[in-house]
């Protein structure tokens, strides 16, 4: 059971990252996203990583060391969000996503470890 849990997860997770990435690149609303949260320059970079991220944590479904990878640094980029978000005052709710992919890719580093 806990199997089909984690594959769904790394599969959302992974999907969601890709979309995302692709979205820094060629979505408008991301590039002035990027601008009100002061960090125009990392736009680009960011979008490579959650790419990067997403990929690997759906590769990670075969080669698990990559799947661990991958969930650290995504969690790792969602902490970094949140902090991004807390420094230009985000309300909560506009945190919020960036707090539930942290938490989710935390739980999916949490579960291949403990696979």
């Amino acid at each position: 059971m806990i199997q089909y849990l984690k594959l769904f997860l790394v599969i959302f997770s992974g999907l969601s990252f890709l979309i995302f990435g692709y979205l820094c690149f060629f979505s408008l609303y991301f590039k002035n996203e990027f601008i009100r949260y002061g960090i125009p320059n990392f736009r680009k970079t960011t979008g490579f990583f959650q790419s990067l991220g997403g990929a690997s944590l759906i590769v990670g479904i075969c080669i698990d060391e990559l799947g661990v990878i991958a969930s650290l640094g995504l969690t790792s980029l969602m902490i970094l969000g949140v902090i991004v978000r807390l420094r230009i005052k985000d309300g909560l709710l506009k945190t919020m996503p960036a707090i539930f992919y942290a938490f989710l890719n935390a739980l999916i580093f949490y579960l291949f470890l403990n696979d």
